[in-house]
């Protein structure tokens, strides 16, 4: 993964459009579908990792980072396994924080493209 120049003050990255290498995931995580995942590293701002991360149409189980993210495009149902809290819907302009060693469950019914800094 190549990182863009984050650190040059006014650069302008497409979030949306940004190709990503999309990849299949391992069968031992898919729950439904055949969904994929792509992830572009923009870089570090003071000690913080940023990235545009997305997923297709499908189901997955995940065990987060400690981040927070905006979602760009797309809709999902992220179901709480471990600990166990109420599910949540997804979609263009959600802002959610999920906590190191949270296990989840992604639901994407829309491929989902986010921005997240970890």
């Amino acid at each position: 993964m190549s990182a863009l120049p984050l650190e040059a003050a006014g650069v302008v990255t497409d979030a949306l459009s940004l190709a990503l290498g999309r990849e299949p995931l391992d069968a031992d995580v898919v729950r439904a579908g055949a969904p994929g995942t792509g992830i572009r590293e923009l870089g570090a701002f003071r000690d913080v990792e940023l990235g545009i991360w997305e997923m297709s149409e499908g189901a997955a189980v995940d065990t987060e980072a400690d981040e927070v993210f905006i979602v760009l495009s797309g809709a999902a149902r992220v179901d709480f396994i471990e600990p166990a809290l109420p599910s949540i819907e997804v979609r263009t302009g959600s802002v959610v924080r999920l906590t190191e060693g949270m296990r989840t469950l992604w639901t994407v019914h829309e491929t989902l493209r986010k921005v997240y800094v970890a």
